[in-house]
């Protein structure tokens, strides 16, 4: 029922070849428990992996050891899951708790010692160690499904999108949450009452090197606001870890999918494409990939390099989006279905892993754009369309696409495959067609210069 996929962060060179410039720092759990209990959750980590591994370990622990049980109420269960983080943040800081004391005491040595001592020098040295052990922070979404009901869980700036097919064939979208950043107005009247000017953190974009106004440890924004620019007169502690929770929402008789995506995923997606259709794009490509793969494991991946293809092209295209497009961060994408069903073992899976891309129209109001790789064919017999819809309001986005994966379900065996750059070969014969326009305007063909494209 559930399938995850990853790549690494990378940053692209003038010749348009990757590298990773860090270690992967994102991370994620998904498990099942009792009274049919379903625990998922998606970490995006920076400054090292620590918060986001500690995160995933702890949360499980806090929630799945008898903690939920079928009797409990949504309040019961927005407590606990409240309760849950609370932990996992005092438990970290309490893992570095040592760390921070040596670091402490080393800072106080060397302010009446000469910088340049050897002894001076060895202190300097193991304060970088320790700031690497205990700098960092995460992100978090948690998914918990009980009782059939969901319930989210969201600190920072990650997202999850529900997917529910109608018995007509359309697909409604909704964007459960908003992301915790500088763009939230809520976030910002609440950084507002503590004293932190909002005009200026909005301005800003990052508090303290991040966008997130939400987030696991990251003792600096926690303990040492004080020293920061921004949030020094703040009344008192601005960053905060407490997960805003959403739910529950019943799942009974839905079919569909939930979507966790980790926020280097989105952004990835946003700079090749922009941020409007963003959302309708991620679950075309899930749709797609769910009518024709016969894994979750596998559409996860393939939905994560698609995106990561996607970002890299626009880079190398010299396109307008290009300068967004330097590079990306770790992603992470957690697929959950609900009842959906996946491809038929008999149809021909995607070949080596590449995605074939997917012709997507997208209605917002009276404007209408084709997205993903517009002119490119999808093999099959027909070409694939799936119209979504969207209107949006302050605190959910909501769209319709075609709903069961069927119209993607048309590749066979003698399908084109694609090249070395994910392109097939024209596969339409337009012969009939130009024989036909010649009969109906055999008058102006001496003055068009005869039939075929000009």
């Amino acid at each position: 029922m559930c399938g995850v996929g990853t790549a690494p962060n990378c940053v692209y060179g003038s010749d348009g070849k990757s590298t990773q410039s860090h270690p992967n720092e994102d991370g994620h759990l998904r498990f099942r428990g009792e009274d049919g209990c379903f625990l998922y959750g998606v970490f995006n980590g920076y400054d090292g992996s620590r918060v986001a591994s500690f995160a995933s370990q702890c949360l499980t622990a806090e929630l799945l050891l008898g903690q939920l049980n079928s009797s409990h109420t949504d309040n019961d269960v927005r407590r606990i899951l409240t309760q849950a983080f609370d932990v996992v943040e005092k438990s970290y800081f309490e893992t570095i708790d040592d760390a921070l004391a040596e670091k402490a005491h080393l800072s106080n040595y060397l302010l009446p010692h000469n910088e340049l001592s050897p002894q001076s020098q060895k202190v300097q040295e193991r304060l970088k160690e320790l700031e690497q052990e205990v700098s960092g922070g995460a992100t978090a979404v948690v998914a918990l499904i009980l009782n059939n009901k969901l319930y989210i869980a969201n600190v920072g700036t990650n997202r999850v999108l529900l997917c529910k097919s109608s018995s007509d064939g359309q697909n409604q979208v909704l964007q459960i949450g908003r992301p915790h950043s500088t763009d939230n107005e809520d976030e910002l009247q609440r950084l507002a009452a503590l004293g932190v000017d909002s005009a200026r953190a909005r301005q800003a974009g990052q508090i303290a090197g991040q966008s997130s106004t939400r987030r696991l440890g990251d003792y600096r924004a926690k303990f040492n606001y004080n020293e920061i620019d921004l949030l020094s007169v703040a009344k008192t502690r601005p960053i905060i870890a407490e997960p805003e929770i959403h739910g529950s929402l019943s799942l009974d008789g839905v079919t569909g999918f939930l979507l966790l995506m980790s926020e280097g995923l989105i952004n990835a997606l946003e700079s090749a494409h922009g941020p409007e259709q963003a959302n309708q794009e991620i679950v075309a490509m899930v749709a797609a990939e769910l009518a024709q793969q016969t894994s979750l494991e596998a559409v996860s991946q393939s939905v994560v390099e698609r995106v990561k293809r996607l970002h890299h092209d626009v880079y190398v295209s010299g396109r307008q989006r290009a300068t967004y497009c330097s590079r990306h961060e770790d992603m992470t994408l957690l697929i959950r279905t609900l009842n959906y069903p996946l491809a038929d073992a008999a149809l021909t899976p995607t070949q080596g892993g590449r995605i074939y891309p997917v012709s997507v129209t997208l209605t917002n109001g009276t404007n209408t754009a084709s997205t993903l790789e517009e002119g490119t064919p999808t093999p099959g017999s027909q070409s694939p369309t799936a119209t979504l819809q969207s209107t949006n309001t302050q605190t959910q986005s909501s769209s319709s696409s075609s709903g069961d994966g069927s119209l993607f379900r048309q590749r066979g065996s003698q399908a084109a495959q694609p090249d070395e750059t994910g392109r097939v070969p024209p596969y339409v014969d337009f012969t009939q067609f130009y024989r036909l326009w010649g009969g109906d305007h055999s008058d102006s063909q001496s003055t068009q210069g005869g039939l075929g494209p000009q």
